[in-house]
């Protein structure tokens, strides 16, 4: 444990802090004193200290630039300090900033509106929008709606690699024992199935051909009550519904067959079990659509949604549903509720990221930029053994890092030094230092998982490109 910095013991902190800004030192040692280090930090031997920002870029201390190609995990899908949200911001400052959620507000409804149109075009459904302030708040608001419409069952299915988030409920359908480990299980559990990671899947299938044998397998657990899910007598399964990433996030940005989803809600639906698809960090036009279960033509009985939602400006977060589960008379007043859930500096700059979408041709703008960037690391590949796989969907991009003998077995201390050299901000190019923010998923955390500003430019792109080359050969060398 570190001692208290010195200023701290020669008097009390809170003059110390009043008198004068603090140096990275001084604040490293006060995080290291007073800051819990579970709200995700300390990833990094020394955490990175950030000054400010714009673009695609993040700035420390010294006005050094860090091509951000993560942008806080997606929530920050059209750049940092983007004029026309930050004004929408400061607009709803100075008008209403903040009002109790018994009340209405001209921004909710706006918003509400908006994206349940825009769900009742492209699936057919009526549908109703219910708000929170986070992504993990509202997957806990759909497991509430799922069991009240199934009649309290709690048992859900989801995928090996998928991600929820980390309240109880959340975890408890995210694979990884790791977030639940010292919490234990609080009425929701999870099956999880394998989901249809080809890369890492049996030779000799096509990646269609794998995507269907996962759903045979799946479907083989309703061929007979023995297998632990399904009752023939009554017709009736003991899980209420299946929760998934259309791409899998923190599972490494893996893209499944464009059959795969298809192939599965035909099971689902044979066997009454609802599709809840979690589009908290591939929505807002991030592969290409406004959300990646777009591209796999099937329609969710409840769609997530949060991050990019706000550009990462204010929490908040949400769920569409279709009418038959969410209608007042079946899930009324109160049903779930937060003292900040629809609040209206989210739902202000929400109501903007909307109108921004409608107006400018994300979809072109994002497959195009995304197909570009795809190439370059595809070029990479053929120049660096350790990259075993590359893929990508609009700008939703992976690149998994391997031992650079076989190309295959994943090599996560390769990323961890990728990662701890980007933050060193001293990679020359074109007369210039920079550093890169990256950020590391998959099963075996060897992937490099890239989400751009939808808004990078060609030019960034490449930049983009030139480090990620730097560090490969930084992280690679004997």
């Amino acid at each position: 444990m570190l001692d208290r910095p010195e200023s701290a013991r020669s008097g009390p902190a809170t003059q110390d802090l009043r008198s004068r800004e603090l140096s990275e030192e001084e604040l490293l040692e006060y995080e290291a004193l007073y800051c819990s280090w579970g709200d995700t930090v300390h990833y990094t031997e020394k955490p990175k200290i950030f000054d400010h920002c714009e673009g695609s870029f993040l700035y420390d201390s010294e006005g050094r630039g860090y091509l951000d190609l993560q942008m806080w995990y997606s929530a920050v899908n059209f750049g940092y300090r983007n004029p026309r949200l930050n004004d929408a911001v400061k607009r709803q400052l100075d008008r209403l900033p903040q009002v109790a959620s018994q009340y209405l507000h001209r921004e909710k409804i706006e918003l509400a509106t908006m994206i349940a149109r825009d769900a009742e075009k492209k699936f057919g459904l009526k549908g109703r929008v219910h708000f929170n302030v986070g992504g993990s708040q509202a997957i806990e608001d759909s497991l509430k709606l799922i069991r009240n419409a199934k009649k309290g069952k709690s048992l859900m299915f989801a995928f090996e690699g998928g991600y929820h988030g980390r309240t109880l409920g959340a975890s408890a359908i995210t694979s990884s024992y790791r977030y639940r480990r010292r919490y234990g299980h609080f009425g929701e559990r999870a099956y999880f199935l394998p989901f249809p990671y080809h890369f890492r899947g049996p030779k000799g299938m096509t990646k269609e051909e794998y995507g269907s044998y996962c759903v045979a397998q799946f479907a083989r657990l309703f061929e007979s009550e023995y297998n632990g899910v399904w009752d023939p007598k009554v017709g009736e399964a003991e899980f209420a519904a299946f929760y998934v990433e259309p791409i899998q996030g923190t599972g490494g940005y893996v893209i499944p067959p464009k059959n795969f989803f298809k192939e599965l809600k035909k099971v689902l639906d044979q066997y009454g079990i609802l599709l809840v698809v979690d589009e908290i960090q591939m929505g807002f036009y991030r592969t290409g659509k406004l959300w990646s279960i777009e591209h796999f033509d099937v329609t969710p009985d409840v769609l997530v949604f949060g991050k990019a939602l706000t550009n990462g400006l204010n929490p908040l977060a949400g769920i569409w549903a279709r009418e038959e589960l969410i209608n007042p008379t079946v899930f009324p007043p109160g049903s779930t509720h937060s003292t900040f859930n629809a609040n209206p500096m989210g739902t202000g700059v929400g109501l903007e990221v909307m109108r921004m979408l409608q107006e400018t041709d994300y979809e072109t703008m994002v497959m195009e930029k995304g197909a570009y960037f795809l190439e370059g690391l595809k070029d990479l590949q053929r120049r660096h053994k350790a990259i075993g796989d590359v893929d990508g969907l609009g700008l939703a991009l992976r690149m998994e890092i391997c031992e650079p003998h076989d190309s295959y077995t994943p090599s996560k201390a390769i990323v961890d030094r990728m990662v701890d050299e980007g933050l060193k901000g001293d990679i020359e190019i074109g007369g210039r230092r920079y550093g890169c923010v990256l950020d590391i998923g998959g099963y075996y955390k060897n992937v490099v998982t890239l989400a751009p500003s939808l808004h990078i430019t060609r030019e960034e792109i490449d930049l983009a490109l030139k480090l990620l080359d730097a560090l490969l050969i930084r992280a690679t060398r004997n």
